[in-house]
């Protein structure tokens, strides 16, 4: 029985990690490219304008980035964060 409450314990662990929302502020560009519909270029486009910009303070100004259009933010709301954003990197 315990090795049973052990598995669900396990699977439920690894469900909510499954389900952790990215930092759009902190992940790397690999880390970026698992999102659903972000390849590549997509992710370095993010990565660069994010050194180049600064910090994102809403998942919104996504749309700024080269790629990104309206279609993939909706698809993206939902696995991304913007954290919280302390200072601007600039």
């Amino acid at each position: 029985m315990s090795k049973l409450f052990l598995i669900a314990v396990m699977l439920f662990a690894l469900l909510g990690i499954a389900n952790a929302e990215t930092n759009i502020n902190t992940a790397s560009q690999s880390e970026l490219e698992l999102l659903q519909g972000v390849g590549p270029v997509k992710a370095r486009s993010i990565v660069d304008y994010r050194k180049n910009n600064g910090l994102f303070q809403s998942k919104d100004d996504l749309m700024e980035v080269d790629g990104i259009g309206a279609g993939t933010l909706n698809r993206l709301r939902d696995d991304i964060t913007v954290g919280t954003v302390v200072e601007q990197n600039k």
